[in-house]
């Protein structure tokens, strides 16, 4: 299930300051990401096939808004965000979109109620806090929810990237992906952010066959 956005935008700038305002711990950032960066996220979807492809804390939809026109009504497009005011600027823009009002860690569940084996390309644009250091970490819940050939992006904000939970994310990554890559600055983003790239996670359960 896939969507493209509708003419009906909200003002999501609007939106996005206001729940920044509401919740800055889960809200990442004042604004909404720039094309060039949700281009650089949204890297690995195929552009062929029927991929099935997962965004976390998508937010007011600017990576989904490439990502809808990347699929052009293949595969599967699920998104999952835990601020239901959000979600509801999501379902408004992406009539079609498969919009979950639920926590990251619910990832595999709700990929098995839809049937999903599993996801190819997970792309997050949680905030560092949504990665706690104590706890059963997140990335392995992502991990083990993609395909053995999968891959999943984050992007985080270069003021941001030699702070503890920065390196600590790589270091949990790293646990749990055979590869895990940084790109390069986009410095045409406010503010100026940079995508990281985890592909082959050790021992997933799903192949594309299954």
């Amino acid at each position: 299930m896939t969507s493209v956005p509708t003419d009906r935008h909200a003002p999501v700038s609007g939106a996005f300051l206001r729940e920044f305002v509401r919740d800055p711990r889960h809200t990442a950032s004042l604004f909404p990401s720039s094309r060039a960066l949700a281009e650089a996220a949204a890297a690995p979807v195929p552009r062929t096939g029927d991929p099935v492809v997962v965004e976390l804390g998508p937010g007011t939809g600017p990576v989904t808004d490439l990502v809808a026109r990347r699929l052009a009504g293949r595969g599967h497009h699920l998104a999952v965000e835990l601020n239901p005011r959000l979600a509801g600027v999501l379902r408004r823009r992406h009539p079609g979109l498969d919009v979950a009002v639920a926590d990251a860690r619910d990832l595999p569940a709700l990929l098995a109620e839809r049937g999903l084996g599993g996801a190819d390309v997970v792309v997050s644009g949680l905030p560092w806090a949504a990665y706690p250091a104590a706890g059963p970490p997140l990335t392995a819940v992502i991990a083990g929810a993609l395909r053995a050939d999968g891959a999943f992006t984050q992007f985080g904000y270069a003021c941001t990237r030699f702070l503890p939970p920065a390196r600590r994310l790589r270091v949990r990554l790293a646990e749990v992906f055979e590869e895990v890559v940084e790109g390069r600055t986009v410095f045409g983003n406010v503010p100026p952010a940079f995508v990281l790239t985890a592909r082959r996670p050790r021992g997933g359960p799903a192949s594309p066959a299954d």
